[in-house]
Parts: structure tokens; sequence; C-alpha cells
């Protein structure tokens, strides 16, 4: 089977376009608006539905700004020296998650100090809505032909446009690529927008200690994500940083196991308060 061409503009009137991408980006702010709005009504924890929707913009103005720093960073810093104004250009795809969870915990710190809520009350409220706006976003992935996957005899895999896969192999040089590659946007969809989110969710659907939620979702989305990378193929700007296995992906995620695993155990050994 061959990768679906899809359109990135579902629709444009004049210089104006809607864009799969920009659209899965609104589902995510949206789903996790309305999950956020359902547990103040059904898992009080001393926010309003007023709250909800400051909260959902400082994490949303936080995870465009920073998924788009922390895409030319990590990943893009010297396409970025060479056009600047890509920074801009959004649409056209690159955000990292890292980045993005760095913008967002900032701006859910803000939300914090300006209403006077400690972090960790603030990060255990909106860690359970997070996971399906990652899904959404692999989904933008999905849509852009971007993130192919490694090379595989399964019968999961598709076989992509050769402008997909530039950089990666000097061998296709028609429309399709000979070999099937391995469809890890939706792989990645299906595990931080699905698996993350029923873990997350069914944690947080008790009282917990403070930061135990919060780790959870670090600790799940960390090793998920080292996983997947295993069916992703690296940028090619950037290849393997170890063998043939190692990505940027996976060493970004390396920490985040590890810090969500301290803050599961601080919770739970040293930390008295609870959040919901």
């Amino acid at each position: 089977m061959h990768y679906p061409i899809i359109d990135p503009i579902i629709v444009s009137l004049g210089p104006l376009a809607i864009r799969w991408y920009g659209l899965s980006y609104l589902a995510a702010f949206v789903t996790a608006y309305w999950l956020l709005v359902w547990r103040t009504r059904h898992r009080p924890a001393g926010f309003s539905e007023q709250d909800v929707s400051d909260l959902v913009f400082y994490g949303a103005l936080g995870a465009v700004i920073g998924g788009r720093l922390g895409s030319m960073l990590f990943y893009n810093f010297d396409h970025f020296l060479a056009d600047p104004l890509y920074l801009l250009r959004i649409w056209e795809g690159g955000m990292s998650f890292h980045g993005g969870l760095l913008g967002a915990i900032a701006g859910l710190w803000w939300f914090g100090r300006k209403t006077g809520r400690g972090f960790f009350t603030v990060t255990d409220f909106t860690a359970p809505a997070v996971p399906t706006g990652l899904g959404f976003g692999r989904l933008g992935n999905f849509a852009n032909t971007e993130l192919p996957g490694r090379v595989t005899e399964s019968p999961l895999g598709l076989h992509y446009p050769c402008d997909a896969v530039q950089g990666l192999t000097f061998t296709c040089t028609g429309e399709w690529e000979s070999v099937a590659r391995h469809v890890s946007p939706l792989y990645q969809a299906m595990a931080e927008g699905v698996v993350l989110f029923i873990i997350v969710w069914l944690v947080a659907n008790k009282p917990r200690p403070a930061a135990v939620v919060s780790g959870t979702f670090l600790a799940g989305y960390g090793a998920l994500r080292v996983v997947t990378e295993y069916f992703r193929s690296p940028d090619p700007w950037i290849g393997y940083l170890a063998g043939d296995w190692l990505t940027m992906g996976q060493v970004l995620s390396l920490p985040m196991v590890a810090a969500g695993a301290i803050l599961v155990l601080w919770g739970r050994r040293w930390v008295s308060t609870t959040a919901a």
C-alpha cells in the first residue's frame, strides 16, 4: 500500500488557508479544554471553568512558542541560521514536543503564580488532558507526510513518496519508494494519544499525592517515546547519535523517564498534600 497523499490545505480563501496541521493543534486545545472542564465538574480540584480557559490559553501559548523554539534548537538549528524566517512558518511543520513541554511548563507556572496555586496543583490537574493533544499532533504529522519510519517488511508498512524520504535514501528517484516503511506518526499517535491518555487518566481518577500524576505523565511519555523511536527514522541532518539505534528523541526522552520516576517516588514518600 502507498502512503495516502493528503493536501495539507483543507480550504483556502485568497491568502488565508486552513491546514490540517493547524487544525490538529486546534483540536488538541479544544479537546484539552473539554476534558479539563469535565474534571472541574466530576473531579473537583478547586478550578473553575474560567480557570480552565485561562489555563489552556497559557499552556497553549507556551507549547506553541516552546515547540517551535525547541524544533529550531534541537533539530533544525542549521536550517534556522540559513533561513531565520523559517521560525515563523509553523504551518510547514517543525514542532518539538520537548520544547513544547518546556514552554507549556513555563505557561502553567505563570498561571499558578498569577492565581496563587502551587506548581504541582496546576500540573497534576492539567496532565490528564495533555495526551490527546499529542495524538492530534501526530495525526498532523501524518497529514503532512512527516516523520517517515524505518524500512520494514511488515504488512503494516507503507510506501512513502520520494519527496518525503529525501535525505534518508539516495535510491528513491521516481514518485514512490520501492521499499515500505513503518508509519511512525500513527504508531506514536496511538502510544502518546491513546495509551498514555488511559494510563494518566486512570492514575488521576483517584486522589494522589502531589506530583504523582505529573510524574506519571513524564515517565509514561518518555518510556513510550523511547520505544516508538525504534520504528521512526531520525532526521537525516542529525542521524543516529550512537550506532544505528540512538536518536535525538530518545536522548531527550530518557531524562523525562528519570524525572517522572523521581516525582512519583517523591510524591508517594514525602509529600502529604494530595492533588485531584
